[in-house]
């Protein structure tokens, strides 16, 4: 596997960070999910805001963590671009595919940065897996935290929906147009 994207697939670089990116944004969910679940028992058993607190310090730090890997992944886009589409694919989806990647980073970067932000108005650190804290990017302000977890949330259903149109687009290339699409980014080679 090449370490660099070729004009007909995604370098071994590219891929990497897509998959991680992806599984991340998966487990960012689940913690959500979690913590909410430990919040729901709190009122029965008190013990459980401990395992919400560690679900939350958990996800914002994996946050944190997809926030710098998609710092790198359009470092690395601008450095190495990406392959060439079809030649078959019509210009429309080209350019209906370019925005959704741009929407994609755009995403990427808005969703922990909101959560960074409304973390900050709550007066509460972004603590790091417990090495280091971040600095608060605002003043405390309570109803402008609850604001931005609003759109936090936005955010992130935007980007569930923008991957569940991704998905069907690259299973449309590759079942019903059989150009090749999903295989660029895919580490094995079709055959």
């Amino acid at each position: 596997m090449a370490l660099r994207n070729s004009e007909s697939r995604f370098g071994i670089v590219a891929q990497s960070l897509h998959w991680i990116i992806a599984v991340l944004i998966v487990g960012q969910y689940v913690t959500v999910e979690l913590a909410e679940e430990a919040k729901a028992a709190r009122r029965v058993d008190p013990s459980a805001a401990l395992e919400q607190l560690i679900m939350m310090t958990r996800h914002k730090s994996f946050g944190i963590v997809i926030l710098t890997l998609a710092v790198v992944r359009l470092a690395w886009r601008l450095f190495d671009g990406p392959p060439q589409w079809p030649i078959t694919m019509p210009r429309w989806q080209v350019i209906l595919a370019r925005g959704a990647h741009w929407l994609f980073y755009v995403l990427l970067f808005a969703i922990p940065l909101t959560g960074w932000l409304a973390t900050s108005a709550e007066d509460r650190a972004v603590n790091f897996f417990g090495l280091f804290e971040l600095p608060n990017l605002m003043a405390p302000n309570k109803d402008l935290a609850h604001d931005l977890e609003e759109v936090h949330e936005f955010l992130f259903f935007s980007l569930v929906t923008l991957a569940g149109v991704h998905i069907v687009a690259a299973l449309k290339h590759q079942f019903v147009d059989k150009d090749g699409i999903l295989m660029r980014m895919l580490p094995w080679r079709a055959g």
